[in-house]
């Protein structure tokens, strides 16, 4: 507990209400009485109203109390987080920049921040009012808890006319506090009222877009999670959660249920407190355990219930929570009630699973001298392979929209994501527990999270890295998606290290806690055995480079080949489809696109130039594709072969990772792909886009993640078969074949009996004979290899390839230290522009069928290279709006939310595959569904999909939906 004569009224972080709670909503003025709850209520659920003090003049006391006048403020509605967001939310949902994201609109609607730093629009450079009213349900002697759960920026906190906090107190983006506002708060209509001050994430603990994209001009100054308020009797209970002490073997678990009890009377009280854990479906009856404690006058006591003196709270075979492609996420369910002579005060519910994480350095190599970071979940070790996701621009929270990246990150075939210094609402944990992705959560880097030095903090540094800890250990602790905990591109400094181990231990917060995203160490942490980078182009051979390392780099960044354990790394920018481009690119940005690669992209971020760590433009991604494949003509020439380029490169960095996870000496242990997403439409580093665009590269990672899949390894020409599923797959055989461009069969070696287990690769299980490599002046041949996994003779992986035999070279020295490549040779892949013309046919139909996501609809596509002779390369299908003629809608027609098991195939004449998208059949908007197309070398084609019983049958080349270990369909 922590004092400050700033302030009268007395609070405690300890004594923050636990996140994660079943919420209901405090009644607002103009809304009827709900029944007292006894759990917290969300305030502003009838809505906020928020306005610049530029126009709102008045001083807190009057800006707080009930029946302020706020004729000409903007009213705010809540996102589904029940929290009002940031300044721009709320001119922007009052109407203010409509399409903010199209074009250059939020520059031009809201001013520009050229840096990260403090605000400097003028308009935002001034505090903001937030307020809202409230009608709690208290009567005379109860007691009122306020938590405010961290701003981004600080705040003056106001109930009824008194300064409750100062923003001395509240500041931090995580630091929540609560507070005891029981002699502010009557029956009837009261108010709340924040004014924040200017977010500066230089000198805050709070929350920045770091070189990610646009910054918000309003520097994201807001709030950003559900303000609640708490009603009770004497007593309130608070912080109530579950560690678990699992048997080396997983055969037993041993549950402690911890809950704070406070007495908010004048003299002793006794507690009756009880806990209920309700095992999941399968798991045996519900465990009740009870005990009476006595709580002295205005104390908080933790009251335990451990299986030493409740034996029922150690429980025999645990059901446990496992990634999804590993097995169930099983969850248990914890209720605590406080109650006083059988009424109850205060209860809260949450869930939590039973899983053990592992971790450990791995290998030993010049590159890795003391090992790379591996982690295992229930004693398995795995390959981990994700993405850094990134929320809203606005930080506006949608569960709809996250389920929907949920799907999209389950249908990529990743088993986590990293979320860099952006902790989410509670419901995002919940989603990702329930679909059992893994979650690296960590601070931030390049902000105050990053500081030089200790003498470069203040105490009150101190208190609020402390308290944002606790904040962090509280929403995070009993998720099983969070699996570890960490710094960034720096090691923390040593008291900013203790504050934070400190408080993650008071919390219960007890997962592995790495020192650094790079290979740093601590001397309490040990070596993180991370790294990052690179994050401009590099060709996809890079990422197969196991020996090249700059010596005098011990941090190990910017040589990322695969080996070690990667906290961020890609080749760069993402150039989405032409669906995608034409919603957030004026015409003018469209045009530059493909004929000014110096120009520097509103959309991509704020760095002018190129080189080094510049990123607004897509020069270097430009300049090696031009190199590579050629010199485009227009933007549909130019988006269509930057499909095929991203396809290419995120296909090879994932699959590099996979292919070297066997090398016990210095092996590959995890993949951070920079990025997953953006808060905003993007061109850079992402994998899917903000409509939910799936372009090129999203299809490259999404096949290098098939559950059952064989590789071609740049470095060695060998075919590796991984198994990333949870079960063991028997009767496998694995074909290769290399073709000339005309089709021509130059190798064909087929390895049968091959069996493999759970999270099991096998390299090495063919050598295909291909061309022999060329140097200029030699001409370059350009050749495919086709690789097929079958079980039982059905084909269920297909996996093409194209290679030069001029190969990609790169200038190792002169790459040290750099986020890009430098080249002495670039790959030549031209020929392949000169490929002929080909002819595709396609069969569609639509059956009713339950998906991911909601999804209730299928539709399948059977494409055909109807060719005698040419190679149908690239063919991407999309499902579309159409009419009943079986066209195409005019206008934005695309199903972009729909997901696809398999697409930018390759097929040789005469061949077919099956292709099938699950989605909402809302989403047609009442219109008939068709598919469309196209390929690099084939006209479009548009086929209407009517619905049928018809399920599209096995074929050789049938793209495989396999049952995954949640039951859902790949």
């Amino acid at each position: 507990m922590r004092k400050s004569a700033a302030r009268a009224l007395t609070f405690t972080a300890a004594a923050l209400l636990v996140p994660g709670l079943v919420t209901v909503s405090a009644a607002a003025d103009d809304e009827k009485a709900r029944p007292a709850s006894a759990e917290p209520v969300t305030l502003g659920t009838g809505g906020w109203q928020v306005q610049s003090t530029a126009l709102a003049k008045q001083p807190g006391e009057q800006v707080s109390s009930p029946g302020f006048a706020t004729k000409g403020w903007l009213p705010v509605k809540p996102d589904d987080a029940g929290a009002p967001g940031t300044e721009i939310n709320a001119l922007v949902q009052n109407g203010e920049c409509p399409d903010v994201f199209t074009g250059e609109n939020m520059r031009k609607c809201f001013g520009y921040l050229p840096e990260l730093g403090p605000v400097t629009v003028p308009r935002f450079a001034v505090p903001w009012w937030f307020r809202t009213d409230f009608s709690p349900e208290i009567k005379a002697g109860q007691s009122a808890k306020l938590t405010i759960p961290g701003v981004v920026g600080e705040g003056d906190v106001w109930v009824n006319g008194k300064l409750v906090a100062s923003k001395d107190i509240v500041s931090g983006a995580y630091a929540a506090q609560t507070f005891d506002v029981s002699k502010l708060v009557h029956p009837g209509k009261n108010s709340l009222a924040i004014k924040m001050y200017p977010n500066n994430p230089k000198k805050m603990f709070t929350l920045d877009q770091v070189d990610w994209g646009q910054i918000p001009p309003d520097n994201n100054t807001g709030i950003q999670f559900p303000v609640t308020l708490q009603v009770s009797d004497a007593l309130t209970g608070s912080n109530a959660h579950v560690t678990q002490k699992n048997a080396p073997d997983l055969s037993s678990s041993a549950l402690t249920v911890k809950t704070d009890v406070t007495n908010n009377a004048d003299s002793a009280q006794t507690a009756e407190v009880s806990a209920t854990v309700t095992p999941p479906a399968g798991g045996g009856a519900p465990i009740e355990v009870k005990q009476s404690v006595s709580v002295p006058s205005h104390t908080t006591k933790t009251v335990e219930f451990s299986p030493a003196k409740f034996g029922s709270l150690k429980i025999a075979k645990p059901k446990l929570w496992w990634p999804y492609s590993m097995g169930d996420q099983p969850l248990y369910g914890l209720k605590t009630a406080i109650a006083q002579h059988g009424a109850v005060s205060t209860t809260a519910n949450q869930t939590f699973g039973i899983r053990s994480v592992s971790t450990r350095l791995a290998g030993k190599s010049p590159q890795a001298p003391e090992g790379s970071r591996i982690f295992g979940i229930n004693g398995k070790e795995f390959v981990f392979r994700g993405g850094g996701y990134a929320p809203d621009l606005f930080l506006r929270y949608s569960k709809a929209e996250v389920a929907h990246h949920v799907a999209l990150i389950k249908n990529l075939g990743l088993n986590g994501i990293r979320l860099e210094g952006h902790d989410m609402p509670q419901d995002f944990y919940d989603q990702m527990d329930r679909a059992g992705i893994l979650v690296i959560g960590g601070f931030l880097c390049c902000d105050a999270w990053q500081p030089e030095a200790d003498t470069k903090l203040t105490e009150r540094d101190y208190r609020i890295l402390h308290d944002s800890a606790a904040g962090i250990g509280r929403m995070e602790r009993n998720h099983p998606s969070v699996f570890t905990y960490g710094w960034s591109d720096n090691e923390p400094v040593p008291r900013q290290e203790s504050e934070t181990l400190k408080a993650f231990k008071e919390t219960g917060f007890d997962v592995p806690v790495t020192a650094s995203a790079e290979y740093k160490s601590t001397p309490a942490l040990g070596q993180a055995g991370e790294k990052e980078g690179p994050y401009d182009w590099v060709p996809p051979t890079y990422w197969y480079d196991t020996t090249h390392f700059d010596p005098k780099d011990p941090s190990r960044t910017n040589v990322g080949g695969s080996w070690g354990f990667a906290s961020e790394q890609s080749a760069g920018h993402t150039v989405p489809t032409m669906d995608s481009v034409k919603r957030f690119l004026s015409p003018a940005e469209q045009e530059k696109l493909w004929k000014d690669p110096e120009y520097n992209q509103y959309h991509a971020n704020f760095e002018a130039g190129h080189g080094g760590y510049k990123f607004g433009t897509l020069y270097t991604f430009d300049d090696a594709m031009a190199k590579r494949y050629g010199k485009w003509s227009d933007l549909g020439s130019y988006v269509r072969q930057a499909q095929v380029a991203n396809y290419e490169n995120t296909r090879s960095q994932f699959e590099s990772f996979i292919n070297h996870s066997t090398d016990k000496q210095n092996p590959a242990t995890g993949v951070v792909y920079w990025q997953l997403n953006k808060g905003w439409p993007t061109l850079l580093w992402s994998l899917f886009n903000h409509d939910g665009d799936q372009p090129g590269a999203y299809f490259g990672a999404k096949k290098a993640n098939k559950p059952l899949h064989a590789l071609y390894a740049y470095d060695d020409d060998t075919v590796t078969v991984a198994n990333l599923g949870g079960e063991a797959q028997r009767g496998l055989s694995v074909q290769a074949k290399v073709y000339d461009l005309d089709g021509k069969v130059l190798d064909d070696q087929q390895a049968d009996g091959v069996s493999l287990a759970g999270q099991q690769v096998r390299n090495a299980v063919l050598k295909p004979k291909v061309p022999s490599a060329t140097t200029p002046p030699a001409k370059a041949s350009v050749y495919f290899v086709e690789l097929l996994v079958k079980r039982n003779g059905q084909v269920v992986d297909r996996n093409t390839y194209w290679h030069s035999t001029q190969k990609d070279v790169v200038d190792w020295p002169k790459s040290y230290g750099n986020p890009q490549a430098s080249m002495s040779q670039y790959a030549n892949l031209q020929a392949l522009r000169n490929l002929p013309k080909s002819s595709v046919g396609a069969q569609a139909v639509t059956r009713g069928e339950q998906g991911p996501n909601g999804a209730d609809t299928a539709t399948s596509v059977t494409v055909t290279n109807t060719s005698s002779k040419p190679v149908a390369f690239f063919l991407r299908a999309d499902l579309r709006r159409g009419t009943a003629e079986g066209k195409e809608q005019p206008g934005d027609n695309q199903v972009v939310t729909a997901t696809w098991d398999e697409n930018d195939i390759v097929l040789w004449p005469g061949e077919s595959q099956v292709l099938t998208t699950h989605y909402d059949s809302k989403q047609l908007r009442g219109a008939r569904p068709v598919v469309s197309v196209a390929g690099w070398n084939t006209d479009r084609v548009v086929v209407g999909a009517p619905t049928t019983a018809y399920r599209a049958p096995a074929s050789q080349y049938a793209a495989y939906r396999m049952p995954l270990p949640d039951g859902t369909k790949e």
